[in-house]
């Protein structure tokens, strides 16, 4: 048998024990048990010897899973837990292989030594890795698309809000971002930039153990490796789902062979306001009603500091227990995650409970096996508003447009509040006159059956069952402002909603080497359906606040008909027929093809609700070449191309029907009955979204992996963009029609480089460096049939009092671009001067503010993104970090727009309002207005996070086998000009950019955390 066939049988069984993640690199054939005993002679001269030993790295450290066999024959074990195994051979002469992910394979020969110790050298760890793809796993060599691995050591320390923020700054490309510090909020992700408009889903579908769901879904801290699929070529075997990237998680699962294990891994933590803003105190109000220039009835005798008075000094605490046990043929594993999440706000909490349970058992000689999961996650988080979300960004608003000097409750103990202004509410009176609170259970069981009749085909069936059931409640008391205001006396809701989700997936793979040839053959089977109920009820006037939203039915709304309760349904399903092939020659020549042809309810009654989604990408391994084995630059360089086609389905279902709704009521043969009016036009021709995506990469390794990286150039075009047309009517039904026209384009180059710049003795350095690029382009908005009424759309809102829109998108330019007045200057008055439609100069009160007179004054997409990653190791000290940046773009500084003019008597403004605008005098304008002044440069480079930790080894414990200790900050530091809270603000939808001014502040963190492992 040949070597590299040989690697394949080592790499199987060590994936069989559980410590290693398999690779198809090759014939996929079982070892045969090694027996004990005595084993007959071979031709009756000679018997059976064991050979024992121990295999470490190069520092001595025990290998744990390294396949051990013997050369040229199927037999084959791997070291334990201390790294020793034992092994029977035939042959005095018999020739010992040592395999293992990450290090050169090393061949030993027997001679008769009863014992054989082994020190295996490391080679380019990210070649022999394993990366996890749909349905299965490569070689990181093997690999012909465009890919990115990160695994657990490499994760983003701290409270990260879920696991995409795991991977901020890790993967270029990826965009990452957290513009809020609200514990329940989630990260926002963006890959390869927008590749949707109107009507469909923009998120990554994101994979755990092979089951569809969301970033939430399971604990951070029991995450083992999260791969993302960022091309077409690797992403269509997705199908539909795959046009926003693939983001595949894998968990910590169970393995046999090694003796019961407990992990403990916790850590406690505390947060800062990142940064506030400068406004004005009491005593600067006192100042100015001295100096006549603010009213002296706005001085309502008290000091107080509205933030000081909203927030507090939160403590977070994670805790995470997991067991591992069992042999290898049933082992099991246990954990359980708690996460008790404060945020920077009172009552703004999250907590979440989160257990699993993952089973394996082996049957029939390890040719059948089965692995079980299940999953309960309950989540409990307090809600300030009747939306949902568990802080309103309005108490935010209210902590610092209110006036110092009021106090905070009135001399009866009830809240200040000053109701002659408008959008002018006592923030704590907001959150403490309220109450809320949403508890979800989400629960998870799947199972899968894997049966290998032959040593090269393998059958899966994956079952999975999923269901996700929240419950909401919302009260506002009698005295809470908004209830005066609109009169109710009194406000609750209570909501609720269930989704449960069933998968099954049936594949079979088989796996053949002939020769230099090596194949992979996949073909599967998957349906998935959904369905997902809601309710809602709300009632106002109560006589009594005492009960909340917990008696509902006691207010006189129901029976005044001023109450809302309303019910949904709906059901979804998809069948998908997928296949791929993978094929090698010689490890040199590489081929990937897949094709997925799906069908989805949403397209229900269309000419064609079935699509084709195919991919076919290739690598050469130039150094694998006979002309480059002299050379000793390259480990690894490989060019690879990839060419994929994926889709993204309507989130709105039968847009293929003329839909009814009903509307107003009419009165007719003595009765109020309401009447059925069209709501959509059918349009038969409604199909997918289809993102066509080519691919150019490179990847190399050089100096025995002290140097590598990749360099990929990627070309998005999404076809077939879901946009609203207006139609004539008659003959149509309804002014309106939905249909697949608009084009778009997304164009980037990604680079990735990783050095190791020092590995001496008992220092090591390892760092990272990633830059992307992302240019869009809509194509076009129309075709023959449907025409768009203008060649742009506009979009964004600037908030009420200037309510106007911020964005538009032309065709031929990006989404992103902001669009509004040009100021250049300030005259001696202190009002603006525009740029006027010709270029020309135009005065303030000679300019006439219309849509002509807008220009596109910047862009809120970066252009360029970077990240730099370091870790570093000193014995038992190590530390590691992370900084990214964005570069190119503009943010609409919302808090400057609305509290940068001194004007305004009656809120509280920013210091900077009496600053000299360009240098020249005080703005003297009493309207407020959204225009090219309050637009700055965004940006940035983040010191992210830095984590410093201490190993403890030599532990003189029979209990306590290892144990780590560590202090980490998040969000550490921040270089920009920018001048609002954070930089790093929405990047998601049409209208990139801005920084709204009803937030969440981001928050600086501060951890210390211990792993114990018993």
């Amino acid at each position: 048998m040949k070597k590299r066939n040989w690697r394949s049988h080592a790499i199987q069984k060590t994936m069989h024990i559980g410590c290693c993640i398999m690779i198809m690199l090759g014939t996929q054939t079982s070892f045969a048990a090694p027996s004990a005993g005595p084993a007959a002679n071979t031709g009756g001269h000679f018997q059976q010897i064991i050979i024992k030993g121990k295999v470490t790295d190069e520092n001595g450290e025990a290998l744990i899973g390294v396949s051990v066999g013997v050369k040229g024959t199927q037999t084959g074990t791997s070291t334990d837990a201390n790294g020793r195994y034992s092994i029977a051979v035939n042959d005095r002469s018999a020739i010992l292989v040592f395999s293992y992910l990450g290090y050169k394979n090393k061949e030993v020969s027997v001679s008769g030594n009863p014992a054989i110790d082994v020190v295996m050298e490391m080679t380019a760890e990210n070649l022999q890795e394993a990366v996890v793809i749909g349905y299965g796993t490569q070689r990181r060599a093997d690999v012909t698309s465009a890919v990115a691995s990160v695994k657990a050591k490499d994760f983003v320390k701290g409270p990260v809000l879920d696991a995409g923020q795991l991977l901020q700054g890790k993967v270029a490309g990826l965009t990452v971002g957290s513009p809020s510090g609200n514990p329940t909020d989630g990260t926002q992700i963006l890959l390869r930039g927008n590749t949707t408009l109107f009507g469909a889903n923009a998120n990554p579908l994101v994979i755990i153990d092979g089951i569809p769901g969301d970033l939430k879904t399971v604990a951070p801290e029991d995450i083992e490796s999260i791969d993302v699929l960022k091309d077409g070529s690797s992403a269509a075997i997705y199908g539909v789902r795959g046009s926003n990237g693939v983001i595949i998680i894998t968990t910590k699962r169970a393995r046999g062979g090694a003796a019961t294990s407990l992990d403990y891994n916790g850590y406690a933590t505390t947060q800062v306001i990142a940064r506030k803003l400068d406004i004005l105190t009491a005593q600067d109000y006192r100042d100015q009603i001295k100096a006549g220039t603010r009213l002296a009835a706005w001085d309502a005798g008290a000091d107080t500091d509205w933030l000081k008075e909203a927030t507090r000094t939160p403590l977070t605490q994670v805790h995470n227990l997991t067991i591992r046990g069992g042999n290898s043929t049933t082992n099991y594993l246990a954990s359980a995650n708690y996460r008790a999440l404060q945020g920077i706000y009172k009552k703004s909490d999250n907590n979440t409970f989160t257990g699993r349970i993952d089973v394996n058992h082996s049957m029939f000689d390890d040719k059948l096996k089965l692995n079980i999961g299940i999953l309960n996650q309950t989540n409990n988080y307090t809600r300030n508003n009747n939306g949902g979300n568990s802080f309103n960004g309005w108490i935010y608003r209210q902590t610092i447009i209110r006036n110092p000097t009021e106090p905070v409750y009135n001399e009866d103990g009830d809240f200040y509040e000053q109701t002659g202004n408008f959008d002018y509410e006592n923030p704590l009176g907001l959150l403490y006159e309220s109450d809320g609170e949403s508890k979800n259970v989400n629960s998870r069981m799947n199972a899968t059956l894997t049966y290998r009749p032959i040593s090269n085909l393998k059958l899966s069936a994956l079952f999975s069952y999923s269901r996700f059931n929240g419950n909401n409640g919302y009260s506002e008391t009698k005295k809470h402002i908004s209830t005066i205001k609109s009169g109710v006396n009194g406000f609750a809701s209570v909501s609720s909603n269930l989704s449960i989700d069933r998968l099954t997936e049936w594949t079979a793979e088989y796996s053949k080497s002939i020769k230099h040839h090596n194949i992979v053959i996949l073909g599967g089977y998957g349906y998935q359906e959904n369905v997902s109920t809601n309710t809602y009820t709300d009632n106002q006037d109560f006589p009594t606040d005492l009960f909340g939203y917990n008696n509902i039915g006691l207010g006189e709304g129901i029976r005044n008909s001023l109450a809302t309760i309303s019910s949904g349904k709906s059901e979804t399903n998809l069948i998908s027929f997928f296949g791929r092939v993978n094929y090698s020659y010689q490890d040199r020549y590489l081929l990937m093809a897949s094709l997925r042809r799906e069908g989805a309810s949403q397209l229900y009654g269309a000419n064609d609700p079935w699509g084709n989604f195919w991919a076919v990408s290739g690598g050469w391994r130039i150094s694998n070449e006979p002309f480059m084995q002299d050379q000793h630059l390259f480990d690894d360089l490989k060019l690879r191309a990839g060419y994929g086609i994926t889709g993204n389905p309507p989130l709105a279902g039968f847009l293929s029907q003329p839909l009814i709704n009903y509307g107003d009521y009419v009165y007719t043969n003595g009765q109020w009955t309401r009447i059925l009016v069209p709501a959509t036009n059918a349009n038969p021709f409604i199909r997918w979204e289809e993102k066509a995506e080519a691919n150019i990469g490179l990847d190399f390794s050089m100096l025995k992996g002290r140097i590598s990286g990749n360099i990929d150039v990627y070309n998005r075009q999404i076809r077939g963009l879901l946009y609203e047309y207006q139609v004539p009517s008659p003959p149509n039904l309804y002014p309106r029609t939905t249909a697949n026209v608009a084009k778009m384009e997304n164009r980037g180059i990604e680079v990735i480089l990783n050095f190791v710049p020092v590995s001496s003795g008992d220092f090591v350095w390892n760092t990272s460096v990633n830059f992307s690029t992302n240019t869009n382009k809509i194509i076009s908005l129309s075709n023959e049939l449907y025409q768009a009424t203008t060649p742009y759309f506009t979009t964004g809102f600037a908030g009420i009092p200037i309510q106007t829109f911020t964005s538009i998108a032309f065709v031929g330019k990006g989404i992103g671009d902001f669009y509004g007045y040009k100021v250049i200057d300030v005259d001696e008055n202190g009002k603006w001067i525009y740029e006027g439609r010709d270029g020309e100069p135009v005065n303030y009160d000679d300019f006439a503010h219309s849509f002509e007179d807008k220009k596109v004054i910047g862009n809120g997409l970066p252009k360029y993104y970077a990240g730099w990653n370091n870790s570093f190791s000193y014995k038992q000290f190590d530390l590691s970090v992370t900084m990214r940046g964005a570069f190119g773009y503009q943010i609409l500084n919302s808090q400057r727009m609305y509290m940068e003019n001194p004007a305004i008597q009656n809120y509280n403004i920013l210091r900077s309002a009496y600053d000299p605008v360009f240098g020249k005098t005080q703005l003297n304008v009493n309207a407020l207005e959204f225009n090219s002044y309050y637009l700055e440069n965004g940006n940035f480079w983040k010191v992210d996070n830095i984590t410093i930790g201490y190993n403890f080894k030599n532990i003189k414990s029979k209990s306590i086998k290892g144990a780590r200790i560590y202090a980490s900050s998040l969000n550490t530091f921040t270089i920009t000009k920018y001048k609002g809270l954070d930089p790093e603000v929405n990047r998601m939808g049409l209208s990139p950019g801005i920084d709204d001014r009803d937030k969440y502040p981001t928050t600086r963190s501060f951890t210390l955390g211990v792993n114990l492992n018993f």
